[in-house]
């Protein structure tokens, strides 16, 4: 069959357009087209846009973003993400029971170091030396597993509280705690849930449902001198 030059030219019009939506819908395109919507003239959403941590909105700048996971009951780990990077999880094979703690440089947003500290069986007095020489600024990110709360005597609470706690004073066996300190902290932390360990409202047997909490955190200016 001949086609006369005008209707050709249509007919080509009409492939390329075809094969630039096939090829928008199977290698990403916009995001907003697929095979289905080809032939069905219905468009998908768009995907949600992903920001750091899993944040539902950016950082301002010079903040750093965080989401923080106590620990499920004595099952699974928590987890501690600092700007999109796991600092603390059971996938690095850093958790342990009680107190799981990362130290982050509050001015470059540095990881300083991570550590756990057993609040069951363990010796309270390895918190206590790794809590008092912190660095003024020096960020305290916190995530419970288990039992975090046996061993902590008058002094590890004070030393939390002087990191900006409010929750530490009550924490009991077995309560669900997350919290974001600094040391130097002038005020109390904006950051900090306390789920408390009851019988008539514990999701796990024995354990309340594990906490999430995330935000964002101001980078401190650089000291003078």
């Amino acid at each position: 069959i001949l086609l006369t030059a005008p209707l050709r030219g249509v007919v080509v019009l009409l492939l390329v357009g075809f094969t630039w939506l096939l090829a928008s819908a199977l290698f990403g395109g916009d995001g907003s087209l697929s095979v289905r919507s080809i032939f069905t003239g219905k468009m998908t959403e768009p995907r949600p846009r992903r920001y750091k941590c899993g944040l539902s909105a950016p950082c301002p700048s010079k903040h750093l973003a965080f989401r923080l996971v106590s620990g499920a009951a004595n099952v699974i780990g928590p987890k501690i993400c600092l700007e999109d990077k796991i600092l603390v999880s059971s996938v690095k094979n850093n958790v342990g029971r009680g107190l799981n703690i990362a130290l982050v440089n509050g001015v470059t947003g540095e990881l300083l170091e991570t550590r756990t500290f057993d609040m069951w069986a363990g010796d309270v007095s390895n918190l206590l030396k790794f809590l008092r020489p912190l660095h003024e600024g020096t960020l305290v990110f916190v995530a419970s597993f288990d039992d975090a709360a046996t061993k902590l005597n008058d002094e590890s609470r004070r030393l939390f509280e002087e990191l900006g706690s409010t929750a530490v004073k009550e924490l009991a066996f077995r309560d669900s705690w997350v919290f974001v300190g600094a040391k130097g902290i002038e005020n109390k932390s904006p950051f900090e849930q306390r789920m408390k360990n009851s019988k008539s409202s514990n999701k796990y047997e024995g354990w309340p449902e594990s906490l999430e909490m995330d935000g964002c955190i101001p980078l401190r200016p650089p000291l003078e001198g």
